[in-house]
């Protein structure tokens, strides 16, 4: 009780407060089903207080909900035909709406207000479309519920082995599911069955179970029910004393929750107890009780109601019906129309498939000629890059290693030679260096034509390593990548790598840049590179149309990758370089 005081205490916190009208009727909802428990005019009204909102903002969705809380709330206070006119407005709506599963609630709803009145066929048949609908749901508490609330129909036919079966394996299914209120309500409905069949025991204690649960729920609303069903219990056994103890306890909370129809059962109940034990006098007073709220609950002019009520519904579905069979014969018209239009286009069709046939055979003739293209394109960019890499070896391990020898042997020399003068000094330490600088410009050609740590490392990191190398007086490069977890296929990564090093020698050489910002961003589908610099610029479209600038040679390698390159660039404005390549 006290969890949900304070749920309840939160949800009118949200109503007082300056939240969006969109959350206050979502709290409006909310609190008015669960002040269900607890007071039903106080249910209803919060919910028309939420009606006020939900009508301004035109929330059908929130006006069902709205409705179906309080037509809930007039069904417990006995006021039948409101409750009847609330529940088809909501039912209305979901059904329009295609939102099943509360369509399905409230159709359990409205059958319990059938049941109520006695007309079970009606409402046997409005549970068992409940249950079919909860079935296509795959929704197993609802159809737990169902179970349980259509088995009082046929216990009031008095086929209670089709009652029993049915709350039995509504207790089966609350089990599995772990639903402690779903398993008191059948242990309720079983006992009832039990109680019928005067079977006194068992319903005594499936009505205790249900008991226990609901205290240890603290759900003042079943506790009342199950208050009552103990009182009738010990009063058609004989034990009165403890009868009057559960219908007193009943009473206390059923006044307090205004639940009207609870009370009148009562008053019949206790009246019936007090004239089996000669107590008349308190027998005409609680008959007296029974019969007012019973009035104020329950007579014919309300069940016809209840029964235009339920006409306008099914006049307006059977209409919607109607609507529908027009709809399609209108669809079986225009399919007819259609036929004979597909005749007309079919000839033309046939007279252009020769056409067609012709354009086919030209086009797998194209294609097979981009493949050849395409694989010739991809060998010659394979045979470059082997041969790039069999350069750099050579440099490396043949002219590479011979300098070093070479440098080797002139430090022995100097060594070991003894020079006259000052100017034969200088003459060999210029020799010296000059053998270094070419060692170093060696190793430099050599590891710009096949970098040693994009084999080894990836893409980012020669890229990185690339940039290391540039004197940042010249140009401040600031370098960005991510999602490289995973590395690309092999030749994409060098593919483009050298678009990357062509694009930087260009900025070099060309932009007379300050700074370069490099982006390099891969996902599962793309990988994406973007070059900006604040250089010189260029004359994108002239440049394109000649070709210059080293661009032949981006374009032709992202294309080859099946890429896309986008070049922004005028003169004085800088250049940006954007670059699209799927990774399959």
């Amino acid at each position: 009780m006290f969890a949900q005081m304070n749920m309840v205490d939160s949800l009118r916190a949200v109503i007082n407060s300056n939240q969006s009208p969109q959350k206050k009727i979502q709290a409006y909802i909310l609190l008015s089903g669960r002040l269900s428990g607890v007071s039903f005019n106080e249910n209803i009204k919060v919910a028309e207080q939420g009606l006020l909102i939900a009508n301004e903002l035109k929330d059908s969705l929130a006006i069902a909900e709205l409705n179906r809380n309080m037509g809930i709330a007039n069904y417990f206070n006995g006021n039948y035909e409101k409750a009847a006119q609330l529940y088809y407005v909501a039912a209305d709506y979901y059904e329009r709406k295609n939102h099943l599963k509360q369509l399905a609630f409230v159709l359990n709803d409205i059958a319990k207000l059938y049941r109520k009145t006695r007309d079970l066929k009606r409402a046997n048949a409005i549970y068992e479309r409940s249950l079919k609908l909860f079935f296509e749901l795959k929704d197993s508490s609802g159809v737990q519920m169902i179970l349980n609330e259509s088995g009082v129909v046929y216990e009031y036919q008095g086929n209670f082995k089709e009652a029993l079966r049915r709350y039995r394996t509504s207790l089966e299914m609350a089990t599995l599911l772990k639903d402690e209120m779903g398993k008191s309500w059948s242990y309720n409905f079983i006992a009832g069955v039990y109680l019928l069949q005067n079977n006194y025991e068992p319903a005594e204690n499936y009505n205790l179970r249900s008991l226990a649960i609901r205290q240890k729920e603290k759900d003042t609303f079943s506790i009342a029910v199950s208050y009552s069903d103990l009182g009738i219990l010990y009063s058609t056994w004989g034990k009165y004393e403890r009868a009057q103890y559960y219908f007193d306890q009943s009473n206390i909370l059923a006044e307090k929750m205004q639940y009207k129809e609870l009370l009148s059962n009562n008053y019949a109940a206790m009246s019936k107890m007090a004239n089996m034990t000669g107590n008349y006098k308190s027998a005409f007073d609680f008959f007296t009780l029974h019969t007012l709220l019973k009035d104020s609950i329950f007579n014919a002019q309300k069940v016809r109601q209840i029964e235009e009520i339920s006409t306008i519904y099914e006049t307006n579905k059977r209409e919607q019906q109607i609507e529908e069979q027009r709809n399609a014969i209108r669809k079986q018209n225009l399919i007819i129309y259609s036929s004979a239009a597909f005749l007309l286009v079919a000839l033309i069709i046939a007279y252009l498939l020769y056409n067609r046939y012709t354009w086919k055979q030209k086009l797998k003739q194209n294609t097979e000629t981009l493949l050849q293209q395409e694989l010739a394109a991809k060998s010659i960019l394979e045979a470059e890059e082997k041969e790039r890499s069999r350069i750099a070896k050579d440099l490396h391990d043949g002219v590479g290693q011979m300098m070093s020898a070479a440098r080797m042997n002139l430090s022995a020399f100097s060594n070991n030679i003894q020079l006259h003068n000052a100017d034969q000094q200088h003459s060999l330490n210029n020799i010296i260096t000059l053998v270094d600088d070419s060692c170093k410009e060696v190793r430099a050609v050599s590891h710009s034509m096949m970098p040693q740590v994009l084999v080894s490392k990836g893409l980012p990191q020669a890229v990185e390593e690339l940039i290391s190398k540039i004197n940042t007086t010249l140009l401040q490069i600031n370098f960005h990548y991510e999602g490289f977890e995973q590395r690309p296929e092999g030749s994409t990564e060098t593919i483009l790598y050298r678009v990357l090093q062509e694009c930087v020698n260009n900025t070099l050489k060309h932009a007379a840049a300050k700074h370069l910002d490099i982006s390099l961003v891969k996902d599962n589908e793309t990988i994406s590179i973007t070059m900006e610099d604040d250089g010189k610029g260029f004359d994108a479209t002239a440049a394109l149309q000649n070709e210059g600038i080293g661009l032949k040679n981006i374009i032709t390698r992202i294309q080859f990758l099946k890429g896309t390159v986008d070049f922004d660039a005028a003169p004085g404005k800088g250049t940006s370089i954007v670059m699209h390549v799927p990774i399959n």
